[in-house]
């Protein structure tokens, strides 16, 4: 076989894994995390529609890290893993500027709203200095993607991962949404902002530990 396997060429191992996946992809897209935290902050200030861009960029775009992780994108941060230590922490420091974005955006007082939401490519981008959407590709590949007729079943993992991710980041929209008919005063959705720039900072703990320890070392 060349790799190019159908889905009924699939080794049973495969196939049996395709539960298993799909239920990891559901667990890691759902739960809390930078991107749904930044979606239901963005679902909340800009609306559903204007936050569909963000939300198609991040499902999207996770998929294609996943793809380019598997092709051997890994195996260059193994070779060189100084890239990965500058990726992971440009990426810490890059939050933390979201998080700041995030805790300061809210409704100016003639009705107009401050900032912008996210664009498909600013999203799709974003990936790539997400710790978490990392610790998801890494996991598909080390766990849920066997290694005979590997490139067919990294297909096949990418596509489950995007069926699954975007109605899962899509209730995070629709919840900050939602919290718009009671959210009305500016009070509030600052409030809320902030909440949630305190959960996006709280999500790099992993990252200072690792930073405090080797400092303590």
């Amino acid at each position: 076989m060349n790799g190019l396997d159908t889905l009924g060429q699939l080794p049973l191992a495969s196939l049996s894994l395709l539960g298993p996946l799909a239920l990891f992809a559901l667990v890691a897209s759902i739960t809390p995390g930078p991107n749904n935290v930044m979606l239901a902050s963005s679902g909340l200030t800009f609306g559903f529609r204007r936050t569909l861009p963000h939300m198609l960029g991040v499902s999207v775009g996770f998929s294609l890290m996943l793809v380019l992780v598997g092709l051997g994108l890994g195996a260059a941060f193994q070779r060189a893993p100084v890239l990965y230590e500058v990726l992971k922490y440009v990426g810490a420091a890059y939050l933390l500027y979201l998080a700041w974005k995030i805790a300061s955006s809210g409704p100016l007082d003639n009705g107009e709203v401050r900032g912008k939401p996210f664009t498909f490519i600013q999203a799709a981008l974003f990936q790539w200095v997400n710790p978490k959407a990392w610790v998801m590709a890494v996991g598909v590949i080390a766990t849920y993607t066997p290694q005979t007729g590997f490139f067919g079943n990294l297909m096949i993992a990418a596509a489950v991962c995007w069926a699954v991710n975007l109605p899962s980041i899509g209730i995070w929209v629709l919840c900050g949404s939602a919290l718009r008919r009671w959210l009305h005063r500016p009070a509030a959705i600052r409030a809320f902002n902030v909440t949630m720039a305190v959960l996006l900072v709280a999500s790099l703990y992993p990252v200072a530990l690792e930073l405090a320890q080797r400092v303590a070392g």
